[in-house]
């Protein structure tokens, strides 16, 4: 037989380690407790994964003139004083106190006897005969020059002492005042401090300083008797000595600012628990900055514990409707998968499904921030390109629309938690999951999932331009075409990664799609091509068989496909010793020449050894089921009996011996490959299967299978049985049915003369074994089983 036949790859070998490897800590664990610490891993995740934008602290940052996204709610009693407010008021306050300007009364007169000084002593310089007399105010030589000239004129000192004293005497502020005397000022004397004035408009009735200094200066240019370059040099000597007399007084100006600031009170923002600060849609106002500012202040920054905790138990909530639908899920229908199993299943979707949503919204944010106009700068629409229904679409294809449902349900929830727009963007998900759930059919190819994706995108376009106009924005050509193109990637995208998680789960879960049946109907698969190179016969009947089963399967509503994949699978144990099973023998029967014992450790030994190959090549678990089921627990009664006949007088011979290991079928599909695998070896066995001895052997097998207690265990009813029954009848005659004479036709005459007749063959009517020519004479046993490989067979002359 040569070596036993590598049925997996180097690569499948490695990765199976690693998976054992990884999953060796948890295997120290009862299954109850692996359940838990799954359940408790899952919980973790997804509240952290909600906590970062679900919490009781202020996150978004408005300003004023915003448009509020979602409605701004008091978390609770909050009373503080609003600092801004307060100081925005006494600021208010500061600029409204008069400014205190001293007014020095004394200044024209200081100023014309600085001139009378200078004059004076430029005066006795002259007499004392100083040669290089000079001024000593302002203005220099030049001054000294125009004096000298005027002989020191006392009329002059007079008119010009004047000047100064008449353009002196008015109210003088410095040109930098100007913007402090636009409002009343309290003017104080400093000759008399408590002498204190209210002047309103300030400004009428003061001349600034340059315009004070420009009257000196055409004052002197009308001096009579002086030349233009002795009026310049008076000018420059003058103009000095103009000077404010009404100065600000910033020190006392202060102290009185900070006295009417003091006098302000402070701001107090006082809020109720529940209070509705703006509503979603509102315009962020100066007094609601300030409220919002309240609460993060104040708000929760010392209650994160409370939301950690509140949000702990939510999520615990969510996963325990979502377990307990699943448990009442599996009890009540035939599922695939496990209770435990469809609730790992639906958690672990929605956990990435809310990992995926958390990366949009925070995309979506950042691309809008990145943008200034209209639409493109709103993130609730670029939002609408999340893959809200991956996850309820990968439920959807790989176990039922009602726990793809459910899954969609808690997705929506998630996406309102998670989402600024929290109701909207629940609905809208609800709608989108909904649109995957019921969009598609069977999965049957993988082209199911892009149409499913397609579909999804047109209905997440409608819900997109129906929220649009729900939120009254305005349905201009640039949001439309936006929202159109987010909405269809919205789609492809849940395509894209409901592909993605396919593979995965179907491996990791062991669920079996149409897909994956489909491909496990490769006939270039290790397992399958060896069936068909080493034990032809077999490889033949897997085929009859599943054909078999795939019409009565389609008759009582069972999975067809299952039936049609598991009948290619059933007997792949017989690879072990094809030759002595009966299809594949050439008219020697290896059990002529073995004792009872052996020939039954042989036969039954094909269903143990299918299953430890199966479990090798990593069959899903539903496929593997059809090795040991297909037999149940069935006796091979002729070699019972051979053993009993065989057997010394004392000699004890135990039933357990020559039976089946079973278990029996467990489902509706295992059940029908029994009846079916019975019902085609006994057919096959006919020498004349027309439809008289085919309807009786079929009637015998299902008889004798129910008589035996083989279908006990599944939920196959007589009514079902019946229709099983007709199926396989008329699909068998099908297969069988007889060849058509046509009476009349003669050949055409051969020149050479008649042909020499043919030696008659030497082997049995059906190449298998044994034709019988009545359906009574078929060895069928007490189960229902045709054991022709109990008889003896013809040797075939070579």
């Amino acid at each position: 037989m040569g070596l036993r036949p590598r049925f997996k790859t180097p690569l499948s070998q490695a990765r199976d380690k690693l998976v054992g490897y990884a999953i060796r800590p948890f295997m120290v664990f009862e299954p109850q407790t692996r359940f838990l610490i799954g359940c408790g891993i899952l919980v973790v995740l997804t509240t952290l994964l909600l906590l970062s934008n679900y919490s009781s602290g202020f996150r978004e940052n408005y300003k004023e003139g915003d448009v509020v996204l979602r409605a701004i709610i008091a978390p609770a009693d909050i009373t503080t004083v609003d600092v801004s407010e307060t100081e925005r008021r006494r600021e208010i306050a500061r600029e409204a106190t008069r400014p205190v300007f001293n007014f020095d009364s004394s200044r024209p007169e200081t100023s014309v006897q600085s001139f009378r000084a200078d004059w004076e002593d430029l005066k006795r310089q002259s007499i004392s005969g100083q040669k290089s007399a000079a001024w000593n105010g302002e203005g220099g030589a030049g001054v000294a020059r125009a004096v000298i000239a005027h002989n020191f004129n006392e009329n002059d000192l007079e008119r010009i002492t004047s000047i100064i004293r008449e353009i002196s005497a008015g109210y003088i502020y410095d040109d930098n005042d100007a913007n402090r005397l636009k409002q009343e000022i309290v003017l104080v004397d400093v000759r008399n401090p408590v002498a204190q004035m209210i002047m309103p408009a300030p400004l009428t009735r003061m001349i600034a300083l340059s315009a004070a200094r420009r009257n000196v200066e055409l004052r002197v240019l009308n001096l009579q008797g002086w030349s233009a370059e002795q009026k310049t040099a008076l000018a420059l000597a003058l103009i000095p000595l103009i000077r404010p007399n009404v100065v600000l007084d910033e020190a006392a100006t202060a102290t009185a600012r900070e006295n009417e600031a003091n006098r302000v009170p402070e701001f107090v923002i006082s809020l109720k628990r529940n209070q509705v600060l703006a509503r979603e849609g509102d315009t962020i106002t100066p007094n609601i900055l300030a409220q919002i500012a309240a609460i993060k202040r104040t708000g929760h920054t010392g209650r994160p514990w409370h939301n950690l905790f509140g949000l702990l138990l939510v999520v615990i909530g969510v996963y325990w409707a979502a377990w307990k639908f699943a448990e009442h899920r599996s009890a009540g229908s035939a599922l695939t998968l496990s209770k435990r199993k469809a609730f790992a299943l639906v958690g672990s979707a929605i956990l990435v499904q809310t990992a995926l949503m958390k990366v949009g919204f925070i995309f979506g944010e950042s691309v809008a921030a990145g943008r200034s106009q209209a639409p493109f700068n709103d993130p609730t629409i670029w939002n609408f390109a999340i893959p809200f229904a991956a996850a309820a679409l990968l439920v959807a294809l790989l176990v039922d629309t009602q726990l793809a449902f459910l899954t969609g349900i808690i997705t929506a929830l998630f996406a309102g938690m998670l989402a600024p727009t929290g109701m909207q963007k629940a609905l809208f998900a609800m709608v989108s999951c909904s649109a995957a759930v019921y969009g598609i059919g069977r999965y049957r190819e993988r082209q199911s999932v892009t149409l499913a994706g397609l579909f999804v995108g047109g209905i997440n376009v409608v819900m997109a331009l129906a929220l649009i106009a729900y939120a009254e924005q305005p349905l201009t050509l640039n949001t439309i075409l936006l929202a159109i193109c987010c909405g269809l990637a919205g789609g492809l995208l849940t395509a894209v990664f409901a592909a993605g998680g396919l593979p995965v789960n179907e491996s990791f879960f062991g669920i079996l799609t149409d897909v994956k049946l489909l491909e496990l109907s490769n006939a270039d698969l290790p397992v399958l091509g060896q069936l068909a190179l080493r034990a032809p016969g077999t490889n033949q009947h897997s085929h009859a068989v599943g054909q078999l089963a795939e019409d009565a399967c389609r008759a009582v509503g069972a999975n067809s496909l299952l039936a049609r994949i598991g009948a290619l699978y059933h007997d792949i144990g017989k690879l072990a010793a094809p030759d002595y099973f009966v299809e594949n023998q050439q008219g020697v029967n290896p059990h002529d020449r073995l004792r009872p014992h052996q020939s039954a450790r042989i036969i039954t030994s094909h269903v143990t050894y299918g299953s430890r190959l199966a479990k090798e090549i990593g069959l899903p678990t539903r496929i593997a089921d059809f090795i040991p089921q297909h037999h149940g627990t069935r006796t091979l009664h002729y070699f019972l009996r051979k053993a009993q006949a065989q057997a010394k007088p004392n000699e004890t011979i135990d039933e357990h011996d020559f039976r089946y290991p079973g278990p029996k079928p467990q489902f509706k599909e295992a059940a029908i490959m029994m009846l079916a695998d019975s019902c085609e070896a006994a057919a096959r066995s006919l020498a004349r299967p027309d439809p008289e001895n085919i309807r009786s052997i079929v009637i015998k097998i299902i008889d004798a299978i129910i008589s035996d207690g083989q279908l006990d265990e599944c939920d196959v009813t007589l009514q079902e049985l019946t229709t099983i029954r007709e199926a396989m009848i008329s699909a068998l005659t099908a297969i069988y049915h007889a060849r058509i004479d046509y009476p009349g036709f003669n050949p055409p005459s051969l020149a050479g003369g008649p042909l020499t007749q043919l030696p008659a063959a030497d082997l049995d009517s059906e190449e298998r074994g044994i034709g019988y020519s009545k359906a009574s004479e078929v060895p069928i046993s007490r189960g229902g089983e045709v054991e022709d490989e109990a008889l003896p067979r013809k040797t075939v002359k070579r």
